[in-house]
């Protein structure tokens, strides 16, 4: 080979060396992975990546829908304890008392002796107890008028109460009536108690006014019984007197028709 031939050659490699080293360093590019670039700068479509993007966005859109339900059923929680939480609208307080006020005071207006424990003690042993041999006649008069007119108290006490007690029923019905209403109506835990408590209280109220009627009869029952066993001894009393030497009954002589 000759010398020029040589140094051609050698011009030739050098350029070709010059020309693939910059395209040996300069970086890979490659188009996205959704979409290679055609023909006159068309996007060609990739329906695998497609298919991942859906999903990827279907998941998205189910993990929102969940929380979405999440902070309704919260607020749902929340009304609901709101709702418990509310007070009943109706109170049977002021009516319950009034009944049981006005049975109250039939008992307080009991003629003669009230229902006391001293006050009964006292009466009794001023009027009940064992007549006193030198009583006159007059004084046991008295005292027998006096247990006959507290007799005639407690029965008619007894009736007193018993008209009082059957004048509540009316008006126990209809709050026992609004009181079951506002019981089915009842939009939380709270005003439900509230009711079934205040149903409760008129049961109360109404077994008050029983104990009432069965404690003014039994009172009038207890003043009849004593009156007639203070009344038995009162007249053993006088019937021994009438017949002791001296004192009783003395014979005498008497005149009849004008002989």
């Amino acid at each position: 080979m000759t010398r020029t031939r040589m140094h051609r050659v050698a011009g030739t490699s050098l350029l070709a060396l010059t020309l693939a080293a910059p395209l040996a360093l300069a970086p890979v590019l490659t188009p996205p992975a959704h979409a290679f670039f055609g023909g006159f700068g068309r996007i060609v479509y990739d329906p695998t990546n497609h298919a991942e993007n859906l999903l990827t966005a279907a998941r998205t859109l189910e993990q929102i829908n969940n929380q979405i339900a999440s902070l309704q059923n919260e607020a749902q929680m929340l009304i609901n304890q709101a709702r418990n939480l509310e007070s009943l609208p109706h109170s049977s307080l002021q009516q319950l008392q009034q009944n049981v006020g006005r049975t109250r005071q039939l008992l307080d207006e009991a003629r003669n002796i009230a229902f006391e424990v001293q006050e009964v003690d006292q009466a009794f042993e001023r009027e009940y107890g064992t007549p006193d041999l030198s009583m006159s006649e007059q004084q046991l008069l008295t005292d027998a008028r006096t247990r006959w007119s507290n007799t005639m108290g407690g029965l008619q006490d007894a009736m007193r109460v018993q008209a009082g007690v059957t004048g509540n029923i009316e008006a126990q019905r209809a709050e026992m009536a609004t009181l079951v209403e506002q019981s089915q109506a009842a939009t939380g835990a709270l005003q439900a108690s509230q009711a079934g408590n205040q149903l409760l209280a008129l049961q109360s109220q109404q077994l008050s006014d029983l104990i009432a009627v069965v404690s003014a009869n039994g009172r009038a029952e207890a003043l009849s019984e004593a009156e007639r066993a203070t009344a038995a001894e009162q007249g053993r009393i006088q019937r021994e007197r009438f017949l002791t030497p001296g004192t009783g009954y003395q014979p005498g002589n008497a005149r009849m028709f004008n002989n």
